[in-house]
């Protein structure tokens, strides 16, 4: 890339994380007004979806649309009716609006929103909103990791953590006897919100993650935050990145992220 067009790219990268900051935070008082509140119904995939995941995703895309119209925009409340879409602008944003859709519905404050930015089809930079501590984390590779705009220092809160894993539960018995002298060995969290597993990897508070059960809008914020710390992310089936296609029934992409020690022992036992 030519020294304009990097200079071009960053405005224009810098322009969309200043504007995907604003319309996260927009959404929060919403999301707070309605969590443990709003009515849900299941899914076919016997997943929980509410009133607000759909007026979330409509509101923040709405927002981000007004300045950047030209850009391609995902939504796991996608109608299921609807066409696979094919990612061709050079930008893309993926929203999962509720993710932990259970704990809010239910009133349990895990849960959050998650943004993420692509470019070509590979997440550059991720919002995660945690409801459970009103706090904005953001970042991606090469600009760092914030929370609340003020730079996270994770080897900090890595040092004064235990080990432990974030884990998702039903998980299938091959795997649980695969990952058993790890989960004999370390503490494990069951947090029913994958982006927020993911996303206290990358804080430090989580030394790594297993998931089998993630769809792309489940991680893509996370995983930019993670790449934005250093940490190793390994796709088991195959990375879903760049994504060139998008539709809201597509399959999962199993995954398991963490330090290079960590990683190692999961991979020996894999």
């Amino acid at each position: 890339m030519s020294r304009q067009a990097q200079a071009r790219f960053n405005l224009a990268l810098r322009h969309r994380i200043n504007a995907g900051r604003v319309a996260v935070r927009d959404q929060i008082a919403f999301f707070g007004r309605q969590f443990g509140q709003v009515a849900s119904e299941w899914k076919a995939d016997d997943t929980r979806v509410t009133f607000a995941d759909f007026a979330i995703s409509e509101k923040l895309f709405a927002e981000l649309r007004r300045d950047f119209p030209q850009d391609d925009y995902c939504s796991e409340e996608a109608s299921p009716l609807d066409e696979e879409m094919a990612l061709e602008a050079e930008f893309a944003w993926i929203v999962d609006p509720v993710d932990g859709t259970n704990n809010y519905a239910l009133g349990f404050p895990v849960c959050a929103i998650s943004l993420a930015l692509l470019h070509q089809g590979t997440p550059v930079y991720g919002f995660i909103y945690d409801h459970s501590t009103a706090s904005l984390y953001e970042g991606g590779p090469g600009r760092g990791l914030l929370c609340n705009q003020k730079k996270l220092n994770r080897d900090a809160t890595a040092a004064e953590a235990q080990t432990m894993i974030g884990a998702h539960f039903p998980m299938s018995l091959e795997l649980q006897r695969k990952l058993a002298p790890l989960l004999a060995k370390y503490r494990v969290r069951s947090l029913g919100s994958a982006a927020l597993s993911a996303t206290y990897v990358a804080t430090g508070y989580l030394t790594g993650a297993v998931d089998y059960r993630v769809k792309v809008w489940d991680i893509a914020a996370a995983y930019a935050m993670c790449l934005a710390v250093g940490l190793r992310w390994t796709f088991v089936e195959g990375s879903p990145f760049p994504v060139k296609t998008f539709h809201p029934h597509q399959g999962a992409c199993p995954y398991y992220v963490g330090t290079d020690v960590l990683i190692e022992e999961i991979e020996s036992v894999m």
